[in-house]
């Protein structure tokens, strides 16, 4: 078994490899095309979605369904631990995509960005999902944790807000601004699962997973989707603001029952839906939904006319929409026009929902910071560079050394 695993270990790191390769060629802020998996998306030509730029006219459709215009399913990379993704990745050559799918719900070992279409999916950018799991008896997390932390230590950002929506385990969150928090789905969380961060001017933070072993022969599970929001030009050199969302008055739950007695379910973590609204502090209309249904039901929403972007990731099970079918762990981009959106379910499903008025603003985003034009990306980094957004500091110093840390380097963007 230890072989095996050490087989897993390496190979996953060649694999890994490979795909940090193809991420640092990646510019979102540029024209080119992205590949995943078989699947090229031309992201400046070729595409049936209107440019970030172009006007929607009078004429636009307003009691119809929007339809799926593109289905696509974005690299999943083996990582925490990487020999689960990589034995996730094989069953998924042998046995299908819908069975991997499956097994990584159950032992996780993946992770999935989805790098958006430029310019069409505004104010959208990044949507990444997460699922991993952390073994107190896995010998090879203590090797691979001396040279790959388990989180995201001290890292900038500009120009735009990350949303974290925590679904299994936790985060730990500290920055350059003097703030921890502790968030996650977990009891000893209260019920905070969401964290609304807008990067605003600059700062720099650092997110570690929150792990707890309840059981020392059962793994500690962690999921999350973290997407990243773009805010209009005049708000991205903002004062950094942080809160963290949960409960019945901040991410309120539209439950519904139909005459067989099925139920959906829909978490509101952005905007609204239904007579109920989240009280996330949004900077441009959108909706970002969280949606549970059982085999057997069907579920819609109601979009403005400015809500032009919609589009859908799925968690887990399936839905129709029409003749169309999306499959576990693909993303659907819906057409622009239309008032409502309605999917069915046979199998059942879970799937995150993102609904928004295009920004019609240029976009640059390269690494961790999202500006209008490539020389504010240029100035951005620089400020980094001369520590205005703070200085990084270990994953490993005590809250008292981080502490004193970002008292003597803390961001300038602070603003009292």
């Amino acid at each position: 078994m230890m072989i095996i695993r050490i087989f897993f270990f390496i190979s996953a790191l060649a694999l890994s490899s490979g795909f940090v390769q193809q991420l640092r060629n990646l510019d979102v802020g540029k024209g080119g095309k992205i590949e995943c998996e078989g699947l090229l998306l031309s992201q400046k030509n070729g595409s049936n979605y209107p440019t970030e730029v172009e006007k929607v006219g009078p004429t636009m459709t307003t009691t119809s369904m929007r339809k799926i215009l593109q289905v696509e399913k974005f690299a999943r990379l083996p990582v925490w631990p990487v020999w689960n993704g990589v034995a996730i990745f094989v069953i998924s050559k042998l046995f299908g995509n819908e069975f991997a799918a499956k097994l990584e719900d159950m032992i996780g070992g993946r992770v999935c960005p989805n790098f958006f279409i430029e310019g069409k999916t505004s104010p959208f950018i990044m949507l990444v999902h997460h699922r991993h799991s952390f073994a107190s008896w896995d010998i090879l997390r203590y090797l691979q944790r001396t040279f790959f932390p388990e989180g995201f230590p001290a890292h900038p950002h500009r120009g735009f807000i990350t949303v974290t929506y925590i679904l299994k385990g936790g985060f730990i969150h500290r920055d350059s601004l003097g703030i921890k928090q502790s968030y996650g789905a977990e009891e000893r969380h209260k019920g905070k699962h969401t964290q609304w961060l807008n990067t605003g001017g600059g700062m720099l933070h650092e997110e570690m997973f929150d792990i707890d072993f309840k059981n020392i022969f059962r793994p500690c599970d962690q999921e999350l989707y973290q997407l990243w929001l773009n805010v209009p030009s005049s708000n991205k050199m903002d004062s950094p603001s942080i809160k963290l969302l949960g409960g019945e008055s901040e991410t309120p739950c539209v439950i519904k029952i139909d005459e067989n007695g099925k139920k959906t379910e829909t978490t509101i973590i952005g905007g609204t839906h239904e007579d109920k609204s989240s009280s996330a502090p949004i900077e441009s209309d959108l909706a970002i939904l969280h949606v549970k249904m059982e085999p057997g039901t069907s579920w819609s929403h109601k979009l403005p006319l400015s809500q032009e972007t919609s589009l859908l990731y799925m968690r887990r099970g399936s839905i129709e929409v029409q003749d169309t079918r999306v499959p576990p762990h693909h993303t659907a981009y819906f057409e622009r026009e239309g008032s409502y959106i309605k999917v069915s379910t046979n199998d059942g499903a879970d799937f995150l929902l993102l609904a928004g008025e295009p920004l019609r603003e240029p976009v640059a985003a390269q690494g961790s910071m999202v500006m209008n034009t490539p020389d504010e990306i240029n100035a951005a980094y620089a400020d980094y560079q001369r520590g205005n957004m703070g200085l990084p500091w270990s994953e490993k110093l005590s809250d008292e050394g981080w502490l004193d840390h970002v008292e003597r380097h803390p961001s300038v963007y602070k603003f009292e």
